[in-house]
Formats: structure tokens, sequence, C-alpha cells
């Protein structure tokens, strides 16, 4: 404010300086006011006055007073830290600055920025503001602005530059879940792939060894991720592995093996017996049990009418036998059970019926014996009675045959005698075939002259020399 002096008349015009500059010049007498002050306010201040006195104008001027500004408070600091963050990381911006101690009891308020978008829910009394995690794509210009809440004072930071940094993966591994252990077909497999260490977006991938084909990928902002195999089928086991790569080079997994076991398939029983003819008491029979699907070791065990009989393994796999010798309690309905472990399966059951006992079957068997040996027998005494015959027709030495009482013998005629000649006249011999000092084997020999047609007679030898005819060897 410029004031006159007690013996100034009317003043007529009025100025205001600083720093020798003039402000503001009115032909009224006013007061001069700076609205908002600032530092640039701060210097020298002067006014003059002209006024008239006796029919005179005349001026004057002030003296100069000195005006200093003070600030609120000061331009606000941005600080970051940390100062040089990775992905995923969590960072801290503060908006720092103080009321000055004339004003120590001002209220601050504070906003962040980032490329001139405000961050957060905007102003806040808090001169900090947490970021969770930066990530590559949120490098940028930050900056803050701070101000009063009254009368409005705003100040503005200065712009930093924030770079987010990206760790590469590192210690890629492949582990496998199931619900049950160890992996069975028709079941869930989860194959789990993760890192030890690895920021931003990660592939993950998931590989066969044997073909090198990927059967899964997976992108996301995590340290692991999960591929969900449903219903594992037997042509799925084998090894795996994961790659994770977060635009770094890839890094692979070691290998990891999986193997899938095979629930048992239904078994089928069957009974192998010793003969064509029904079982009987003695016989010994054996039972087969075979699985056609299911992963070894397997065990079979063996029922007769839900009684068990016993059991047996089968340690690679295919079926298993158990061999049982009947009484005549063992008829009934037989079956087996096939189980590794994934649970166990029945059989349809095979009925077996047990008759009479083990005399039957022995007598059967001699009667059989006897008639191989004795047809055997009768073949070996036409050969050697063929070979004595042409022997002694040929002048060679007859070998010694012992006669026997011809009227204790009564020879059958053979089915031929209707073209030999009258069998009065055939005169049996009888020839040891073999040697004398072994037991005695006859047989019934006739001798006879070839009659004139000889073409029509069918038993007699090709041989025309040969007047010997061999009666029918009969089978013992």
């Amino acid at each position: 404010m410029c004031q006159k002096e007690k013996d100034w008349w009317k003043i007529q015009t009025m100025a205001y300086y600083k720093d020798e500059k003039e402000l503001q010049l009115s032909n009224k007498v006013s007061d001069f006011s700076i609205p908002r002050a600032a530092l640039s306010d701060s210097g020298s201040y002067y006014c003059s006055a002209t006024a008239k006195k006796y029919f005179f104008p005349k001026s004057r001027t002030s003296r100069s007073i000195r005006i200093e500004v003070q600030e609120l408070f000061p331009r606000p600091v941005l600080t970051v830290s940390p100062s040089w963050p990775t992905e995923g990381s969590p960072v801290t911006l503060t908006c720092e600055t103080q009321p000055s101690p004339q004003r120590s009891n001002a209220q601050l308020r504070f906003c962040f920025f980032r490329d001139d978008r405000a961050l957060g829910s905007g102003w806040s009394s808090s001169p900090e503001l947490r970021v969770p995690a930066m990530w590559t794509e949120d490098s940028g210009s930050y900056w803050c602005q701070a101000e009063t809440v009254t009368p409005g004072v705003r100040k503005q930071s200065l712009q930093s530059q924030i770079h987010v940094q990206r760790v590469p993966v590192s210690n890629v591994s492949l582990e496998m879940w199931a619900p049950r252990d160890p992996v069975i077909e028709g079941g869930d497999l989860i194959l789990l792939c993760s890192v030890a260490e690895g920021t931003g977006n990660i592939t993950f991938s998931w590989h066969r060894e044997d073909t090198g084909s990927s059967v899964g990928r997976k992108t996301q902002r995590s340290l692991s991720a999960e591929l969900e195999v449903a219903a594992v089928q037997e042509g799925d086991a084998g090894r795996y592995y994961c790659r994770a790569d977060n635009g770094h080079d890839p890094i692979q997994s070691r290998l990891l093996s999986i193997h899938v076991r095979i629930p048992v398939s239904c078994p089928v029983l069957t009974l192998r017996e010793p003969g064509a003819q029904a079982m009987v008491v003695g016989d010994v029979v054996e039972l087969r049990c075979e699985a056609q699907r299911g992963s070894p070791p397997i065990l079979y065990r063996f029922y007769h009418e839900d009684v068990t009989l016993g059991n047996s393994s089968a340690p690679s796999g295919g079926g298993a036998s158990f061999n049982l010798s009947l009484t005549s309690e063992h008829s009934g309905n037989y079956s087996c059970e096939a189980d590794n472990g994934l649970g166990a399966q029945r059989s349809e059951a095979v009925t077996l019926s047990v008759t009479g006992t083990g005399a039957y079957r022995r007598d059967h068997v001699t009667a059989r014996v006897l008639g191989v040996l004795c047809g055997g027998l009768g073949f070996m005494t036409a050969v050697l009675l063929s070979y004595y015959w042409s022997h002694k027709i040929s002048g060679g030495r007859s070998v010694t045959h012992v006669p026997r009482d011809v009227s204790s013998i009564n020879p059958q005629e053979p089915t031929h005698s209707s073209s030999l000649s009258d069998p009065e006249e055939m005169q049996p011999e009888y020839v040891n075939v073999g040697p004398v000092d072994v037991d005695v084997v006859y047989t019934h020999v006739w001798s006879t002259q070839p009659p004139e047609d000889s073409a029509n007679t069918r038993t007699i030898l090709e041989n025309k020399d040969s007047h010997v005819i061999y009666s029918d060897v009969k089978e013992m």
C-alpha cells in the first residue's frame, strides 16, 4: 500500500515497482496485491505518487522494502525402490516433499502417474504407492504430483524412467501325479512342469521322447503349469520331458518314465484231461487258468465250488496251472481267479464229472497193450514163416520143428478154402517160428499143390514156386 504524507494534497496517480520495474500504474489511489505468491514474487518493492500542492504537481517516491516469498513445500521428488526391479517383484513409489516449518500444519495429498495415466485410485493422503508386481510391459516414465488441500498449491516431480528386468527360466523339472499310484489304464494322469526361477509369461510344453512331438502347450504368468491326461491308455507309456521359455533360451527338463499298469482281464479256465475218456477216480487233471491282458506279476487262484484248491503265480504274465488228483468228491464246478493287485477277475465255471474207479481205466489200458503186443507178434510170426518155407523150398536148411498131436487140434477152414484142393489132402504142419530155446509160438500152416487155374486163387503167394498158404493170424 502506498500512503500519502500528511501535508500532501490529493494524490492524482500512483505506481508500484518491483526491482525497478513498474508493476502497475493507476489514476486511482489503490492498493497492489499478489493473489498467489510464488518464489518469483520475491524482490524489492516501492511505490511512487503524484499530487498537486499550491497549484503545482509534485511527485514523491517511497522507500523500498524487501519481500521474500517462502515455499509452502518444495517440489516433490519421485523415488523408486528397488531402483532396478525384476519381473514379478513388488515396487514402492514415493513422492518425497515436506511442508515448510512456517506452515508445518499444511495438509498435502499425492498422485502418481505413468505415461500421463494416473495409477492406483488417484489422489491419496499417502506419499507412497506400492505396486504388488512389476512386469516388462510396466516399464516406462513415472512421475508424481503433490498439492495442498487449501489453498491448493500443486507441484510436480521430474519424470523417472523405470526399466523392469526379466529373469530367465532355470531348473526346469517334470513330475507326474496320479490319483492312484502306479498309473492305471483308464485312470487320469497329471504332468507338472515347473521352474525354480523365471519371470514374465512362461510358455510350457510337454513332449514324448520317442517322437519329439508336443503333447500339450500352455502360456501363463506362473512358475508351473499342469497338463492333464484323461483316461490313460497302454500306448501312453513311455518317456516324457517338458520345456519352459520366457523369451530367453528355452530350458528342457530331465526325462520322466511313465509306466502304465493294466488290470487283468477275465481269465479263462480249461481242463486238460489225460485222455478222451470220462474222468475217473485216480486220474490227474490239469487246471489251466489264463488272462489275456494284465500287467505281471499275476496270481491265479483255483476254486472247487468256491472252496480254494490252491494258487499259482505267473511272474512274467501269461497263465498258470494247477494239477489235481481226482477223488469221488471232485465232481462239480471249477473256476479260477486272476489278480495283479489292480482288481481280481473271476472266470466262468467249468463242470467236471468224476465216475467209476481206477480199475476200469487200468483194465482197459491193459487190454489195449496186449492187443498191440499180439498184433505185432503175429506180424513177426508171418515174416519168419515166410522166410522158413522159402528157405526150405530152395533146398536150404530148415529150422527144427516139433510135431504135435494132430488129433488135439481142430483147425478151422480158411475163408478161401473153396478155391483150394480138398481139405483132406491138406496136412497141417506145425513149425516153431522161433528158436527152440525160447517160448514156443505156433501157427497153422497147410501145404498144397497149386491148382491148375492159379489165376483165380487170391490167397496163393505171388511166388509160383511156393506151395505154402498161411492162415489168418488172430489178435489176442
